[in-house]
């Protein structure tokens, strides 16, 4: 429960790097946002001409990468000088919610789910629910629910604006519905409160997911609800995304994929290149993981590379050579970048930081 569109344009040598990654996990996807000087109304609708004009999203995939989808869903993300914005349209039949109460569970309802993480470290990142009849839910997480750390579910988004519009009737069995659509706007202010500085990330990238949680459900007189078991417990539930996850889990921002801020208006041609330590910190992240593992199975840390298969990574051609430090408070593990110089290292809590040269 913790939780695609080429026609964005990426250059040729980071797919390249992508592919580097694709080996052994699901390659993060990549999206352009670009700006817009058009004033978007939120109503669910998209109607603008900047909105017609963004890229659409490739279609969200299976929460692990291998499955396709019963129903279709896809994304659109703007932004302006005041807020950051999102649209998603879901392809539904029985389109239903029953949630009123904010910062109630949303995912027990059909639900779209945003997760930004700006400065890409997993730590301190937000995740923001909503269902079909606009009830919301965010959250400020601290730290992914693989550490212990508090969830701060009392933060709320100063400024929201959130709206939802059906193609069909909502909470209505009787007929077939098309499909609802969501549309959001969150302000730069509140979001740059999690990034390594306080400007808007013009020319920038952040890490950013989205999931779609769809459940099977029952009918009683009229009323949805999640469907049961013949022993009386709920189903589980459909986690469709945008970037996949490989595993079931929102939680592991690692997996999210990339957002490029451009300043080119909504369909003019963009390009932006990931720079290339960005593959020596999936590799990191991989060693964090089997670290994980190794103390699970032992009770312990490893205190050589070798025990989780970290001894070298190969980026780009080039063999590196981590190291591992291994300390009464934990451990961390580290390498130099032979493309930039900088030292990036890894904690035992999965902590990324950057060193500058």
């Amino acid at each position: 429960m913790m939780r695609r569109y080429l026609f964005f344009f990426v250059t040729i040598s980071f797919f390249f790097q992508l592919k580097i990654y694709a080996q052994s996990e699901k390659a993060p996807r990549t999206y352009v946002a670009h700006k817009t000087s058009e004033k978007i109304i939120i109503d669910g609708k998209a109607e603008e001409a900047a909105w017609k004009s963004a890229p659409k999203s490739q279609d969200f995939i299976d929460i692990e990468g291998d499955k396709i989808p019963t129903y279709q869903t896809n994304m659109k993300m703007l932004w302006d000088e005041d807020y950051l914005y999102f649209y998603a349209k879901m392809e539904e039949p029985h389109i239903w919610a029953t949630l009123k109460q904010r910062d109630t569970v949303i995912f027990y309802n059909n639900d779209f789910e945003i997760f930004i993480d700006p400065d890409g470290d997993t730590h301190n990142y937000y995740e923001f629910e909503m269902n079909a009849l606009n009830t919301v839910w965010d959250l400020f997480i601290v730290k992914p629910y693989r550490e212990p750390a508090p969830i701060v579910d009392s933060w709320d988004i100063q400024g929201l604006k959130s709206e939802v519009f059906v193609e069909g009737t909502l909470n209505d069995a009787s007929d077939k519905d098309e499909y609802w659509s969501v549309e959001v706007a969150i302000p730069w202010e509140v979001l740059k409160e999690a990034n390594t500085h306080k400007e808007i990330p013009k020319g920038e990238f952040w890490r950013i997911n989205f999931s779609r949680v769809n459940w099977d459900f029952d009918l009683d007189n009229g009323t949805y609800s999640r469907a049961k078991d013949e022993k009386g417990e709920f189903k589980h539930e459909y986690n469709w995304v945008w970037s996949p996850q490989g595993v079931i889990n929102m939680h592991e921002p690692e997996h999210w994929g990339y957002v490029y801020f451009s300043e080119k208006a909504p369909g003019e041609e963009d390009d932006f290149n990931i720079q290339i330590d960005e593959n020596i910190k999936w590799e990191l992240y991989r060693l964090y993981r089997a670290q994980k593992v190794y103390k699970e199975k032992n009770g312990n840390w490893a205190k050589k590379l070798s025990a989780i298969n970290g001894e070298s990574v190969n980026v780009e051609g080039k063999k590196l050579q981590p190291k591992l430090e291994v300390h009464k408070t934990g451990w961390n593990i580290w390498v130099k970048s032979p493309f930039t110089g900088d030292r990036l290292l890894i904690k035992e809590d999965g902590d990324f930081i950057k060193q500058k040269k």
